[in-house]
């Protein structure tokens, strides 16, 4: 009896209905995804649509440097990042101790020495200023291109950790800068050349495969990926986000809109 007039005054207005809400709608939540500007900001960007289509809602946070997301993930400030290389990643998580694992590739971003001086690196006089990045892993990667076209030598068994103090042979007897990543471009005034990331050189103006002196291969070992929480490694979501910017519509606006600047690696 005492359901049927709880009903009925529930029909008359008497009584508000309980609330129930969905599971969906309870677990609501917007994944902050951090990146740097340039290339990967724009590519998250042509993600962003898709994700909300299946019903997950990110938001974009932009980075200056690439110190700060892995730190920022690992805090718990954002849920994935997508702005590095695999061996920077690896230096990382070794040297500051992350609990923090890859979710998979995303794409190769070849970096490339450039100069607003010269149009070779055969070109370069003694005394003439080369910049590298000066974060570890981005040094070496420019350290490594530069031998590879015989500007310099590494010691033997020298590998992607490569120092300015691993040169045992400068033939051209240039001065290696180490600079900051984001600055190089603008350094480019003041260098006879200098070695930019990608995500750079883009937000810079260059197109890496017409206005690099010398460009990487597509085979780099530099391949960019998915930094997560270990804890959240088989999460649905991630695999939601991953899954989607693996797919073949992300995968032909990278082919069409930086025109072998960026290789896809899925």
């Amino acid at each position: 009896m005492k359901r049927r007039i709880l009903l009925l005054a529930a029909l008359c207005g008497l009584v508000a209905p309980p609330l129930i809400l969905s599971s969906s709608a309870a677990e609501a939540k917007v994944y902050k995804i951090g990146v740097t500007p340039g290339v990967h900001e724009q590519v998250m960007e042509f993600v962003k649509p898709l994700l909300a289509q299946k019903g997950v809602e990110i938001e974009i946070v932009s980075f200056s440097d690439y110190v700060l997301p892995n730190q920022a993930v690992n805090d718990g400030d954002l849920d994935m990042n997508a702005f590095q290389h695999k061996p920077y990643f690896d230096n990382q998580v070794r040297d500051r101790g992350y609990k923090l694992v890859s979710a998979g590739a995303n794409f190769i971003a070849p970096m490339g020495i450039y100069s607003k001086k010269i149009k070779s690196l055969d070109a370069l006089k003694k005394g003439d200023s080369v910049g590298i990045p000066n974060d570890p892993t981005n040094g070496g990667r420019a350290l490594l291109l530069l031998q590879k076209h015989g500007l310099i030598k590494l010691a033997p068994g020298t590998g992607l950790a490569a120092t300015v103090a691993d040169i045992v042979d400068n033939p051209k007897g240039v001065k290696i800068v180490e600079l900051d990543a984001a600055q190089m471009p603008r350094a480019l005034e003041d260098l006879a050349a200098g070695a930019v990331n990608t995500n750079y050189a883009v937000q810079a103006g260059f197109t890496p495969k017409t206005d690099s002196i010398v460009l990487e291969d597509a085979d780099s070992p530099y391949v960019n990926i998915f930094a997560i929480k270990a804890k959240d490694k088989d999460a649905d979501w991630v695999k939601t986000i991953v899954s989607t910017y693996q797919s073949e519509p992300v995968r032909e606006f990278i082919l069409t809109n930086f025109k072998g600047s960026l290789v896809p690696a899925f």
